[in-house]
């Protein structure tokens, strides 16, 4: 048996139907003892039949779902449990079609699912430190690809497509957006926001980054067009890694992503290799989770408005 990570057998013997999943989410979510959602009481909280809680402080009645991503879903608690091990697992993610077969739900409950899933890993991280590479990819379909009245024939390249930009720092974290466009004064307000002042910063020689070395920041750039890809230790390969990985989930899990969901999709990829990585062991991937659930709430009418 593996030292860091359980089979799908072994989850089921652990948390086998919702009573169980109930236990485990509550162990997991409230450490110290039932807490009320509403005031953050835990001192006056009466305890009902299944799973709900009184708070005697508020008079709020809640159960472990409430003001959790779980939350007014009719789908049982394991099934949700079993649901996040197959996101947090499966490397490139898992289609709601498939996901729906496995837990034996409807294919749009499982897309409801799996978006509710994708909200909580939109949790945010610190700044990143230390060497970060910074790179933007394309999220779309090829014009040579699309029916004569879907092209915009515009020319090649990114057009049609989403700008994603992404930073990762050497040897740990990663974020990821989606933004408007790649010029210079959306991707450097990003840099600002997500990178910590004093890191240095690894790019290619796209025109936004050409003046960041300075007061804030260390820069060095390689310039790809030259068909340079490295120069003592400079290089963005970590970065292009991960635009590897989702362009190869979307296009063979996923299909299709429209400009409305990326920002989801692109945090699912984030998360799995900042708290889903298989460095560290599949419960502890699964607690980051659950953990990450909390205070997260995603309506049907929100998400399809």
């Amino acid at each position: 048996m593996s030292k860091s990570t359980i089979s799908t057998f072994q989850l089921f013997q652990a948390i086998p139907d919702q009573e169980a999943a109930r236990l485990y989410l509550e162990s997991r979510l409230w450490p110290n003892g039932v807490m009320c959602p509403a005031c953050k009481a835990g001192e006056r909280i009466t305890t009902r039949k299944g799973g709900y809680y009184r708070c005697n402080a508020c008079k709020l009645d809640f159960t472990v779902r409430t003001g959790t991503i779980f939350e007014r879903s009719h789908v049982p608690l394991h099934k949700w449990v079993y649901a996040m091990y197959l996101l947090v697992t499966a490397r490139k993610g898992i289609s709601s079609l498939q996901l729906g077969k496995e837990i034996g739900v409807t294919q749009k409950s499982a897309w409801f699912m799996l978006q509710r899933l994708r909200e909580a890993c939109g949790s945010d991280i610190d700044k990143l430190t230390g060497i970060v590479e910074i790179d933007e990819t394309y999220i779309g379909g090829k014009e040579a690809n699309k029916h004569a009245n879907l092209k915009l024939n515009r020319g090649r390249g990114s057009v049609g497509k989403q700008a994603v930009l992404g930073m990762r720092e050497r040897g740990g974290r990663t974020k990821a957006m989606h933004i408007k466009n790649a010029s210079l004064p959306i991707i450097q307000q990003a840099i600002h926001n997500h990178i910590a002042v004093g890191s240095t910063i690894f790019t290619d020689e796209h025109g936004a980054y050409s003046d960041l070395n300075g007061l804030f920041f260390q820069h060095q750039a390689v310039n790809h067009s030259g068909g340079e890809y490295g120069r003592d230790g400079i290089n963005t390969n970590s970065i292009e890694s991960v635009w590897a990985l989702l362009k190869r989930g979307i296009t063979g899990v996923y299909h299709h992503v429209s400009p409305k969901h990326l920002d989801r999709y692109v945090a699912e990829f984030t998360f799995r290799l900042n708290f889903g990585n298989v460095k560290y062991h599949t419960l502890e991937r699964l607690d980051s989770f659950v953990l990450a659930s909390f205070n997260k709430r995603l309506t049907y009418k929100e998400l399809t408005a």
